[in-house]
């Protein structure tokens, strides 16, 4: 990915359903040029889709968090899928340091969220955990999926 790739991803993340001649006229490259290289980063898997993000998506979960998790041994694939069985975890992150995962939680209340920690806890092969209440998000170029 060169930086013309680059500049045309940053045009797309702002605006993802400008025409092919705005991008074409921001990049200073022909309408051709722009249309190729947006069609060659989407066959390479580049660029995945196009959504929308609404502001339902921070409003239905408005206690978010981020879990960091420490496992025991080998349970990793264990506690990942245990994990991805909790509709209140939007992304499981593997990492390298202190912490094995990192683990990004959404729900409806702080009460809601106490109770998903505490199963967290509870589930094999978690040995340690720390967690950070997202308190705003000003800027985010990720909708759910």
């Amino acid at each position: 990915m060169d930086d013309l790739d680059e500049r045309l991803i940053k045009l797309l993340r702002h605006d993802a359903r400008r025409s092919i001649s705005d991008l074409a006229i921001d990049l200073g490259v022909s309408r051709a040029t722009a249309r190729a290289r947006l069609e060659k980063l989407e066959r390479s898997g580049d660029i995945l889709g196009y959504t929308v993000i609404l502001r339902a998506d921070a409003v239905d979960q408005p206690v978010r968090g981020i879990m960091m998790i420490e496992i025991e041994g080998h349970a990793a694939d264990k506690v990942v899928q245990a994990l991805g069985g909790l509709s209140e975890v939007s992304v499981i992150h593997t990492t390298n340091g202190r912490w094995d995962l990192i683990v990004e939680l959404g729900t409806a209340t702080l009460t809601h969220l106490d109770a998903v920690l505490r199963r967290i806890r509870l589930i094999p092969g978690v040995t340690n955990s720390e967690t950070n209440l997202l308190l705003a998000t000003p800027r985010s170029t990720r909708a759910r999926l």
